[in-house]
């Protein structure tokens, strides 16, 4: 595949096709009836990847990931519901203090970083609390790249008459995720991860008659989903300014997805890629934190050599240097780093970044190969 460099192994931003930056070179206007039926063809084919149309709504939004999930949680959860929040990560914890600034009570439970939230945890949970009207669940945490069992804790919360919020930041669009088999309120992702489009959009697939009811639930103008459907569906066009570009490249990239194969041959390629990538650097002696059985292929945490010699800064800047960009860890109580999985690379890319880190480990004395 041919990318620019340096090539972004990230969670996101990350690396996209030169047809993806492509897109972005023409200028829209926001008001324009070819710009309006891009945005509601974008919309439908994001709806499409998680067979949606029938049940959800899907409202695009302004602005990060972190964005639509503060909006998801201020539009439908009302104001005097209570969630629980399910936690083994940063954006677990995120997603907690997003709840505490927007006022709605709630209540946490956390496991360890390498361990799953189970349904059976959370049929426990909901047994000993009947306030919590709500459940909110990263799908694969970023900060490790841990995989939470979603199908399972849909049906447990569904059985107990609850709502679940989904974070499907890092895995909408490669792992299969289906609005009629898997129950959920609202499922929130964006642009600039697995639809290896850029950052700059948010997407929130909402329930219908969830969000028919959510009328003045919101703590904001500019974050209201109902208000954004709402002119949306009447007009076509977005409430306020649109990032009309990230749209542009966001459609490009569907297309391109489609293209691949859709999700089924984006899940391959990106296990393909954390393949690649384990047994490269296991070969190095350097050891994933997560078991095999519970890491999405979107990105992998590493233990960071034990050398005193080794220093994270150094490291990244030598591999940015050789044209590949890592991630910090994201742990408290071990030293890590991280190298994602996802974006418009493939095993050669991969392995090229496994030879560059061996390099590295090599000059900065770490490694003797």
């Amino acid at each position: 595949m041919s990318t620019a460099a340096p090539i972004l192994l990230t969670p996101g931003p990350l690396t996209t096709s030169a047809r993806t930056r492509q897109a972005m070179m023409v200028d829209w206007g926001s008001w324009d009836d070819r710009f309006n039926q891009l945005t509601a063809s974008t919309c439908a084919q994001l709806l499409a990847i998680l067979n949606g149309a029938e049940s959800h709504h899907c409202i695009p939004l302004q602005g990060s990931g972190t964005f639509a999930v503060e909006a998801a949680i201020g539009t439908l959860v009302p104001r005097d519901g209570k969630v629980l929040v399910l936690i083994n990560g940063a954006y677990g914890k995120r997603l907690a203090k997003i709840c505490e600034v927007l006022g709605r009570t709630f209540s946490t439970f956390a496991t360890a970083e390498d361990e799953p939230t189970t349904a059976a945890d959370v049929d426990r949970l909901l047994h000993a609390d009947p306030a919590i009207t709500h459940v909110a669940l990263i799908h694969c945490e970023t900060s490790t790249g841990i995989l939470n069992p979603l199908p399972q804790i849909a049906e447990v919360v569904k059985r107990h008459g609850k709502r679940l919020i989904v974070d499907a930041m890092s895995s909408f669009g490669a792992l299969p995720i289906d609005a009629r088999q898997v129950p959920f309120e609202a499922l929130i992702a964006a642009s600039g991860k697995c639809l290896e489009g850029v950052p700059g959009m948010g997407f929130v697939f909402a329930e219908k008659q969830a969000l028919a009811a959510a009328q003045g639930n919101c703590h904001s103008l500019a974050m209201d989903l109902f208000e954004q459907h709402s002119y949306m569906a009447k007009t076509g066009q977005w409430r306020f300014t649109p990032p009309t570009h990230v749209v542009a490249a966001l459609h490009e990239a569907l297309l391109h997805y489609h293209e691949e194969g859709g999700l089924p041959a984006r899940h391959q390629r990106y296990a393909n890629n954390c393949q690649a990538l384990l047994d490269g650097m296991a070969e190095l002696g350097l050891r994933s934190f997560l078991p095999a059985a519970i890491q999405a292929p979107i990105i992998v945490t590493f233990h960071a050599p034990k050398d005193p010699r080794y220093q994270f800064k150094a490291f990244y800047e030598r591999v940015k240097a050789k044209g590949f960009i890592l991630y910090p860890g994201k742990l408290t109580q071990v030293e890590t780093f991280r190298v994602g999985c996802i974006g418009h690379v493939d095993i050669a890319e991969m392995q090229a970044a496994v030879a560059a880190v061996a390099q590295v480990l090599q000059e900065m004395e770490v490694l003797d190969i």
